[in-house]
């Protein structure tokens, strides 16, 4: 593995990060939202990753394709696999009959969006955003390290 393919992997892994937090944020703006364009109220969203190739494939089929090491640099690293509606929570009921979104009953259905779940996640998702900062940092003075021992 060179140099380079450790850049790929990293900001792939950077890029990946950030539009998890961008999901989260989401997700933290919309706990009140108690209407949406359809009438339902938000529904929380979990970003999902995979590996740049097919994850379906074999490992014989990954193993022949990475036989090349110029046929590398496409297969590594993480990309966003898709953004899904977390339909295994429930949604709040909150007794509020003066809310206009109340049922006849005066109860009002808020998002399944927990906050505490929330900002645990973004947490976890800005620890692997700094990790993935500093291994490409490490990787670029790898290779500066490398260019000076090669001018001298």
């Amino acid at each position: 593995m060179g140099v380079f393919d450790s850049f790929h992997i990293n900001a792939s892994g950077l890029t990946a990060e950030r539009y998890r937090m961008d999901i989260i944020s989401e997700n933290v703006a919309n706990a009140n939202t108690t209407r949406t364009d359809d009438g339902s109220p938000y529904t929380r969203k979990i970003v999902t990753f995979e590996q740049k190739n097919d994850p379906h494939a074999s490992f014989s089929a990954y193993l022949a394709s990475n036989q090349s090491k110029y046929n590398r640099t496409n297969m590594l690293g993480v990309k966003v696999g898709g953004v899904y509606e977390d339909t295994t929570g429930e949604y709040r009921m909150v007794y509020d009959p003066s809310h206009p979104d109340a049922d006849e009953n005066g109860y009002v259905e808020y998002p399944n969006v927990n906050i505490i779940t929330e900002m645990t996640n973004l947490i976890d998702a800005n620890r692997a955003y700094e990790a993935n900062a500093t291994a490409f940092n490490s990787s670029k003075n790898i290779a500066t390290t490398g260019l000076e021992i090669g001018k001298s």
